[in-house]
């Protein structure tokens, strides 16, 4: 039997793997107790790991034919290897999770039962598990996210997630160093839901995802797939260049009303300060654009394969 568009009717769990070599045994283990009936696979993609990762992906696909291993050369970021493990995917039905079981591999029939009439649902945690500063990285993150997915579906955004193989087909030749799943998904998907499930706290190992790093994520969202840093600049640009002519009409009208200039250097001093923190704001974002269009020339790939379990 063949699903639509030619995929064999399935579940692919496409987990993302960094230095993750204690929690890696119990995934597939706890993984294998609720896929254990249907066709199914998980492809373990190793994103240059510095640990004994890439060995237990080993290990753990020569136990078990239905794990895939996939080595990449470095290590590229999580929604890089994400796209290697999603091209990678023989099913008709990819599942993305953590590799550090703060997602429950029991909530996967779940999300798998409500994808339904859907293209994407994404199992959105019940509470956020993580501290003040991981918080406000992460709704930066979808603030960002909202210009590029719409405001509703960003609000539900997880790494937790279910789809449809074939929305992969929308993105067959994307080739950008900076990706974002959640907003290649959105150029063959419309319609998107979210489930409720519970996310556990980390008990292997600490969190890869820093302030810095998702804060990072979220600058290359705003500028790798939107506009609107370059409108924002367009704008400020407008608002200071009509505060240069109400300061311009005021100087000339005190020139003509009481036949002096404004008297001060801090007050000049401060205007041109202002104008010129303005344009080197504006030309800091073009230049952002411009790199991107740089990386996009050099041919510069999302991630390269050393190495496969198969």
């Amino acid at each position: 039997m063949v699903a639509s568009g030619g995929m064999e009717p399935g579940v692919s769990v496409v987990v993302p793997v960094y230095n993750s070599e204690g929690s890696l045994p119990e995934l597939i283990d706890r993984l294998e107790k609720v896929l254990g009936g249907g066709a199914h696979e998980a492809v373990l993609v190793n994103d240059g790991s510095r640990d004994g990762s890439w060995a237990v992906v080993q290990r753990l696909a020569g136990e078990r034919r239905w794990v895939r291993g996939i080595n990449l050369m470095r290590n590229y970021g999580q929604h890089n290897a994400l796209l290697c493990g999603i091209r990678a995917a023989r099913y008709d039905t990819i599942v993305t999770m953590d590799d550090d079981l703060q997602h429950p591999p029991e909530e996967v029939p779940r999300l798998l039962k409500e994808l339904g009439d859907h293209d994407v649902v994404y199992g959105t945690p019940e509470r956020e598990p993580h501290g003040f500063w991981r918080g406000l990285a992460s709704r930066l993150t979808k603030i960002a996210l909202k210009s590029a997915m719409g405001a509703q579906t960003a609000r539900s955004v997880s790494a937790f997630r279910t789809f449809r193989t074939r929305l992969r087909d929308a993105f067959v030749d994307y080739g950008s160093p900076h990706v974002s799943i959640d907003v290649l998904l959105t150029w063959g998907a419309s319609r998107f839901g979210s489930l409720r499930v519970r996310h556990e706290p980390r008990s292997i190992g600490a969190s890869n995802y820093t302030f810095g790093k998702l804060l990072t994520h979220a600058v290359n969202m705003m500028t790798g797939f939107t506009t609107v840093p370059l409108r924002l600049a367009s704008v400020v640009g407008l608002a200071f260049s009509l505060f240069g002519l109400v300061v311009l009409a005021y100087v000339v009208g005190r020139y003509f009303i009481q036949g002096g200039s404004v008297p001060g250097f801090p007050f000049l001093a401060c205007t041109i300060a202002i104008f010129a923190g303005v344009q080197l704001f504006a030309l800091g974002i073009m230049g952002e654009y411009l790199a991107r269009i740089h990386f996009r020339q050099m041919g510069r790939p999302a991630y390269a394969v050393e190495t496969t379990t198969d």
